[in-house]
């Protein structure tokens, strides 16, 4: 067997953004280290995993539900809206054929609080959705991404 490697010298970059590393902990585990913490992944005992970790594709809903929630959260405040609690949850569907991706992505927002203006909120996921969130935009070429807004009792 050959291995071919390029070697380019007297050439730095940097990438800007963030790094992570993933190393493999034996049968289908990994540990992620992401800014210092620790990620455990597994997949699932009928795939040779043992279910000690989530497995990765969920974690990308963890990540849109993360960030849009942030941005939702940081647009509040400048509004001076301040609602006692919000909660997001994401509902991907995967496509049946592999890559198996999520096509379909739905994120309900759900809001308490005494005298939530809906036009704020809106505003808020809005802006969000089509201007802050970068995970958002990154899945968007992918998939089909939804929402709906709920203020609770």
């Amino acid at each position: 067997m050959t291995i071919n490697c390029i070697f380019v010298e007297n050439f730095k970059f940097k990438l800007m953004g963030s790094k992570v590393n993933v190393n493999w902990s034996g049968n289908m585990a990994f540990e992620a280290d992401v800014n210092n913490y620790k990620i455990k992944l597994d997949a699932h005992p009928e795939v040779g995993g043992q279910n000690t970790g989530p497995t990765p594709k969920p974690l990308t809903l963890v990540s849109l539900g993360g960030c849009t929630g942030m941005d939702v959260i940081s647009i509040l405040k400048k509004m001076r809206v301040e609602p006692s609690d919000f909660n997001i949850e994401v509902d991907g569907e995967l496509t049946e054929e592999h890559p198996k991706y999520y096509h379909k992505i739905h994120i309900k927002y759900s809001f308490k609080g005494d005298n939530l203006p809906m036009e704020k909120l809106e505003k808020a996921v809005t802006l969000s959705q089509d201007r802050y969130c970068g995970v958002s935009e990154l899945l968007r070429g992918k998939a089909e991404i939804t929402h709906e807004i709920v203020i609770e009792d």
